[in-house]
This record gives structure tokens, C-alpha cells and sequence, in this order.
């Protein structure tokens, strides 16, 4: 098979989508590499799970739902959501391009078999990630070692208030991170005010933030 011939099956009617979002996840990793930071999606909503936490995993709250029981399940709450997508997303390109390849299929059937080709890339990727689990304990996703955020000061991303779970940024010298927080006293926090982290949970996944005081 030649190039051209690969990219006709490629950018098929089954397999475009998938190419474009393997092309733009290789996009998004040669942006980290090169500028050393994280496309960050600010976040306002009232979610208990924690997807933009400053190690890069998916946090699990007490009493999970089944959904979230299923992302434990897939180790997400130790292996960065960002690995396990990218290569969830390359089994399942690499499944159906194959299969493309190989096995001439009415184009409805090879969209149908793309839905079990991502169950089975989801179980192989959990698989093959497993060993690493150990390594990413001890490391957050840009291979840094945790910090000590307690005193630190930030502004906020979101507005919280009572138990709502919103987004602080901070600065580790010239590095931004983005913490889940909420407010230490429940008190309304607007989206850009200054605040301080006062406390956190045991495991380090939320931190508590007050209200910058100005003498």
C-alpha cells in the first residue's frame, strides 16, 4: 500500500473523525513538549469530579456514582486522563483502519464496529498502563514532584461558595497550576478574586481557600 492509498483509507468516511481527533491529540502533546504548559479549559460548574487537578488525574469523591466507580475501575484516579485518551484514541484508530484495510465493510458497519473497537482499546489501554501506575503516584502529569501549596496565593477561575468545587490559579515561579478548591467557611468567592489556601483534605485533592485580607 502506498502513501496515498493509506490516506484514502484513513480519511474514509469511517475513519475521518478519528484521524482528525489523533492528528489534534498529536498537536496538543507537540504543544506541551515545546511550551512545557497544559491547554487549560476553565470550569464553573457544580461537579464533585475532579478532571483539572494539578497532578492530571481524575479525583474520586466519597460515595461515587456507577459512572464514577467506572473510571476507578479504569485507574483513572491514578493514570493522567490525557495518556489514557491519547492511546485509547490510537487502538481505536489503528482497529478501524485495519479493519478498513483488510475486511471490505458497508460504511454503516464500520462506524457500528467503531463502538466495540473503543470498549476493547479502553480495556487494552487500562492493560498496558497498569505497570505504570506505581510511577504515576509519585508524580503528577509534567513528571513534577507535588508541592506545598498551603499559604500559597492565587486568583480565582470560578466563583464558589458553600460546597461548591471550583478552579484557583497559582504560580510555582513562573509556572501556572490550576487547584480544585472550595471555600474554607462557605463563603461566596467571585470568579478573579485573590484568595489564600488555608487547608486541605488529606489526600490533597481539594484544597480550602479564604478571601485575601486587605489592612
Amino acid at each position: 500500500m502506498n502513501f496515498q492509498e493509506f490516506l484514502n483509507v484513513a480519511f474514509s468516511p469511517v475513519n475521518t473523525v478519528l484521524s482528525v481527533l489523533l492528528i489534534l491529540s498529536a498537536l496538543y502533546w507537540v504543544f506541551t513538549i515545546v511550551t512545557g504548559l497544559d491547554i487549560d479549559v476553565g470550569i464553573d460548574a457544580d461537579v464533585d469530579v475532579d478532571f483539572d487537578a494539578p497532578d492530571g488525574h481524575v479525583h474520586i469523591p466519597e460515595d461515587p456514582s456507577a459512572w464514577v466507580q467506572f473510571l476507578k475501575f479504569l485507574n483513572l484516579d491514578i493514570v493522567p486522563m490525557t495518556y489514557f485518551l491519547t492511546l485509547t484514541l490510537l487502538f481505536t484508530w489503528l482497529g478501524s483502519v485495519y479493519l478498513t484495510m483488510f475486511i471490505p465493510l458497508p460504511t454503516w458497519l464500520g462506524i457500528v464496529i467503531i463502538l466495540p473497537l473503543l470498549i476493547g482499546s479502553i480495556l487494552l489501554t487500562k492493560i498496558i498502563l497498569k505497570p505504570l501506575n506505581p510511577f504515576f503516584k509519585e508524580i503528577n502529569h509534567k513528571g513534577e514532584r507535588p508541592h506545598d501549596f498551603l499559604g500559597r496565593e492565587g486568583r480565582m477561575k470560578s466563583s464558589i461558595n458553600g460546597t461548591k468545587t471550583g478552579i484557583l490559579e497559582v504560580f510555582i515561579g513562573s509556572d501556572p497550576m490550576t487547584l480544585m478548591v472550595k471555600s474554607k467557611d462557605g463563603e461566596m468567592i467571585e470568579h478573579g478574586d485573590r484568595v489564600v489556601i488555608v487547608d486541605e483534605d488529606p489526600d490533597k485533592r481539594i484544597y480550602y481557600v479564604a478571601k485575601e485580607l486587605h489592612l
